[in-house]
């Protein structure tokens, strides 16, 4: 069971699949990051590339569903 931050707004979006825009690649969001002045981030995981990002939470939300 993952822990998660206090305060993380959508801890259901953790183990998510979303993608980059309506016609973009894929992603995994793995955890929560941090709250800035710029709200929240978390950490995500582009599985085609294996590269893992601090992303927006704002972004994610905007972000659709990966089909």
């Amino acid at each position: 069971m993952q822990s998660h931050a206090a305060g993380f707004p959508h801890p259901e979006l953790i183990g998510t699949f979303r993608q980059f825009g309506p016609f973009g690649i894929s992603y995994q969001v793995l955890k929560e990051g941090h709250q800035t002045d710029k709200g929240w981030t978390v950490e995500i995981e582009v599985p085609e590339t294996g590269e893992r990002l601090e992303y927006p939470l704002d972004a994610i939300l905007d972000d659709p569903e990966a089909r």
